[in-house]
């Protein structure tokens, strides 16, 4: 086996968690940004503002997409997407307590439910770097 190979085999956990999390945050994006009214009306938050996130979210995800694409991966811009998925958990949560972004009782679920899924990202991004440094 050549080194080559067992370094690719060492980052595919890694990159898997990363590229996922591209694909999911893209798509999510994609849907705020496409369809921000209805998602608005049935989410609470106003739609310029789901645009925005939508946008944002696009960037993210594009930017996620391109640290797992890498042939070597950078582990500080693998910490980077760690602390900022941590920081959307965290903001989601804030976000729902504090009612600051008027979210209807779907919103506020969907808002906990893609905190938790952006957690397990971040949860499975720090357990891949961890096996790619082994």
């Amino acid at each position: 086996m050549t080194a080559l190979t067992v370094t690719a085999d060492r980052t595919k956990f890694l990159r898997l968690a990363l590229a996922a999390d591209a694909v999911v945050t893209g798509v999510n994006g994609l849907v705020y940004l496409a369809l921000a009214a209805p998602v608005s009306g049935l989410l609470g938050p106003e739609a310029g503002l789901l645009r925005e996130i939508g946008i944002f979210l696009l960037v993210y995800g594009v930017g996620v997409g391109l640290v797992a694409a890498r042939p070597s991966i950078s582990q500080a811009a693998v910490k980077v997407v760690i602390a900022l998925n941590i920081v959307w958990t965290l903001g989601s949560v804030a976000a729902v307590v504090t009612g600051a972004l008027g979210f209807t009782t779907i919103g506020a679920v969907w808002a906990i439910a893609q905190a938790l899924v952006v957690a397990l990202f971040a949860e499975l991004q720090i357990t891949g770097l961890r096996k790619a440094r082994r």
